[in-house]
């Protein structure tokens, strides 16, 4: 039949076309469900899809394939059959499993015309991005909050890679005033999920997100000691809820009893008040507390209790109740558990377990408590997110792949969904930027490390610096041509014990020091990365700027010595107040989610500018606020 549109008749033969084209998702949950709908409706039928996740309860607002029976099962499984029972001859190969295992090779995306990610955590999309990077296939990348949202086009020697532009780690905060001092509830919510979770259900020797260098820490909460360490153990013939009691009097009475024997430290500040169970639950509300089950095996202090709204802040009777029921439930519930916990927003019991002992701790300091709700947002680093944002983003990264696999990519954009329109505008396309020169991923410009060597050890960089900020997932570090370290299954028993015996040597005294000047080669063979970090020793850090103890950026010239420096040059791992909104306000410590930098307006040597630029200015467009985080 004849088509009086031309252009009709070209998209026809184009989505005839699309059919053929074989395309990778990454991640299943509030982007990946409306992306895997959109993609098999438009004509795409070769689809694989990778996610290690299961359904949450949580998720069934908004990820619309899932239903309550689907609960605790695969989401890329239950997304692939939900979709093939309204498009049955489509090819989906669903993946459940970590995009970065070693069966996901370079090799492996080589196979795929384009890759759409629908991540929900920086690290991942570090990886996937190396992986496109070295298969040189395109990467359309998404993320949205909210009612914010942004998609972006990433084609290996045209365009920027995820990686071109510095993105804001997760917040760290000094052990000081974490520990000791805390005057805002994301301090006490930051303890209660890196020392106290951790202390007590989780990995003793794993790396805390919190900088737990010694400090003059009056409270000792949960500290490293090596006795602390050892009272958190159950004792030998001792009750889960005796222990429970027994860890409740520790941390939230007698330390902060403790801490209140230091006069100078309270002397500008309110004191905080101790918290003893006798104090807190009547014999009445301990005999209910005993009594307390959890309903059908459902894991949940709240289920125990009967308290069943999420968004309702809990008195200091009831968080001293969940405080006892979750680790209660954790021991005869979960005890196959403990000993490896770390802290998912989607673990019901950790959140329940995070937001009752830092509202506790809260109470003590005289900072406000929150719901559970609000708790579990702030713990997660997340803004909760709209079904309806991420709709439009999948719409916006098929459209991007269209443009992708017709040889259009000077067509491609950079498009940010904004709350509120602005010229009438809520989506906002912006061109593509060229990459990088100084992109230590795809430029391999060389990094410079500042830390103090007398007292750095190759396991504190590996976590905090290897791992944490360059995203490398199985490193292999070398000293010229002396290998230092390397990961994997393969290695000899010998060379095992070698690397480990080096782990915790600290840097000045290995056979052949590291100090200033020395250049560690990070390489990671899976990623097919590579770079360079020249050490620059520096004796001290401001403890509240730089509270990891070391600085990492992207400036040989900072190796000057000399005290005429120019400016030194933000560290890869914070950017400027100024390229994220805040040049005239100090950022607030709640703030803690993951967030893409708005586009700015267009400056000399770039390309970036948006459509129709000359009568909406970017920065007029774009306010602080509508920096676009991450979908989670």
């Amino acid at each position: 039949m004849a088509m009086s549109d031309s252009g009709e008749l070209s998209q026809q033969m184009y989505v005839n076309d699309v059919q053929k084209e074989k395309v990778l998702m990454v991640g299943a949950g509030g982007i990946g469900c409306e992306l895997l709908k959109t993609l098999v409706l438009t004509g795409f039928k070769h689809i694989h899809l990778i996610d290690m996740d299961t359904i949450e309860v949580s998720n069934l607002n908004r990820q619309f394939l899932f239903r309550k029976s689907h609960v605790g099962q695969s989401k890329a499984k239950v997304a692939r059959e939900a979709v093939l029972k309204f498009r049955p001859g489509v090819e989906i190969v669903a993946h459940h499993a970590n995009v970065k295992n070693q069966e996901f090779d370079i090799d492996f995306f080589k196979q795929f015309s384009v890759v759409l990610n629908g991540l929900d955590n920086l690290d991942a999309r570090r990886h996937v991005n190396r992986m496109c990077l070295a298969a040189g296939v395109p990467l359309v990348e998404s993320g949205t909050t909210g009612y914010l949202g942004q998609v972006t086009v990433h084609i290996k020697g045209r365009t920027e890679c995820y990686e071109c532009q510095p993105k804001p780690a997760p917040k760290s905060y000094p052990v000081c005033t974490i520990t000791s001092t805390p005057s805002k509830l994301i301090h006490c919510i930051v303890w209660a999920k890196e020392l106290a979770l951790a202390k007590l259900f989780g990995d003793k020797g794993q790396v805390s997100d919190l900088d737990v260098r010694s400090t003059s820490n009056e409270d000792n909460a949960v500290s490293n000691d090596p006795d602390e360490a050892e009272f958190f153990e159950v004792r030998s013939g001792e009750s889960n809820r005796s222990y429970a009691e027994r860890v409740f009097n520790r941390i939230f009475g007698q330390n902060i009893v403790t801490a209140l024997q230091n006069e100078d430290t309270w002397k500008a500040r309110r004191r905080p008040d101790p918290l003893f169970l006798d104090k807190v639950l009547t014999e009445e509300d301990a005999a209910t507390q005993n009594n307390a089950s959890s309903n059908d095996g459902t894991v949940s202090a709240m289920a125990s209790l009967n308290l069943k709204n999420p968004q309702e802040i809990w008195s200091v009777k009831d968080n001293a109740r969940v405080f006892l029921e979750s680790i209660r439930l954790f021991l005869e519930k979960r005890s196959k558990d403990v000993g490896k916990i770390v802290f998912d927003k989607d673990d019901q019991l950790a959140v329940e377990f995070v937001t009752a002992a830092a509202n506790l701790r809260a109470h003590s300091f005289g900072i406000p408590m929150q719901s559970v709700f609000e708790a579990k947002g702030m713990a997660g680093n997340i803004i909760h997110a709209i079904a309806t944002t991420n709709a439009i983003i999948a719409g916006l990264i098929v459209l991007e792949a269209l443009k992708l696999l017709s040889n259009r990519t000077e067509e491609c954009r950079m498009t940010y969904c904004v709350e509120h329109p602005s010229g009438k505008m809520l989506l906002m396309p912006v061109e593509m930027a060229e990459p990088n020169p100084r992109c230590y991923v795809c430029s391999e410009t060389p990094l410079v490390l500042e830390l103090n060597t007398a007292t750095a050890t190759m396991r504190e960089v590996i976590e905090k610096v290897v791992k944490r900020k360059l995203g490398v997932t199985d490193p292999v570090i070398m000293q010229g041509a002396t290998l230092l370290h390397e990961a994997g299954e393969d290695i000899e028993e010998d060379m095992v014990a070698y690397y480990r015996a080096l782990l915790d040597k600290k840097f000045v005294d290995y056979p052949t020091p590291i100090t200033t000047g020395v250049v560690l080669t990070v390489e990671d063979y899976h990623q097919d990365f590579r770079c360079s970090l020249h050490v620059k020793h520096r004796d001290t850090f401001d403890e509240e700027k730089e509270p990891e103890g070391m600085v990492l950026t992207g400036d040989l010239a900072s190796l000057n010595t000399t005290e005429t420096a120019a400016a030194p040059t933000p560290a890869l791992d914070a950017p400027s107040k100024a390229e994220n909104g805040h040049a005239e306000e100090e950022e607030e410590d709640e703030n803690v989610v993951m967030v893409e930098p708005a586009p700015k307006a267009a400056t000399a040597g770039t390309k970036r500018k948006l459509e129709n630029e000359e009568t909406h200015p970017t920065e007029k467009r774009l306010r602080a606020s509508e920096a676009v985080p991450v979908e989670v």
